[in-house]
């Protein structure tokens, strides 16, 4: 069974950094992707990665602040997250695809992933 676990959430003051990890566990993945969520509202995008060749994608929001990145040894996907805002305080969670040959266009969407781990908290102080 394809399982995911997040690390490396915390508390951070405004322009600070974190690096998220998200290890796959039961599976090896094809394509990892990094959502964020607030209580009581659906996932946003915020980047993903296709394991093969690196290819990665971000949304507007955090483009330049954040770096997805993966090693595939340890079958994980780590966020670097740079210059955080308050704006940027969430649960975030990853998605895992394991099917060959992912179409990262469609990994922006939570449909494009068929598990999910449970998520890391992120407190950004004003």
């Amino acid at each position: 069974q394809a399982q995911l676990l997040e690390s490396g959430g915390g508390f951070v003051q405004t322009g600070g950094s974190l690096r998220l990890s998200c290890t796959a566990s039961g599976t090896t993945p094809t394509a990892m992707g990094w959502f964020r969520q607030a209580p009581g509202k659906e996932r946003d995008f915020v980047a993903a990665i296709r394991w093969s060749d690196n290819n990665s994608f971000y949304s507007r929001s955090i483009k330049g602040r954040f770096t997805i990145s993966r090693d595939r040894a340890k079958n994980t996907s780590y966020l670097q997250m740079n210059g955080l805002k308050p704006e940027d305080m969430d649960y975030y969670c990853c998605g895992g695809f394991s099917r060959v040959r992912p179409i990262m266009t469609t990994k922006t969407s939570q449909q494009g992933y068929e598990y999910w781990g449970r998520g890391t908290k992120v407190t950004v102080s004003s």
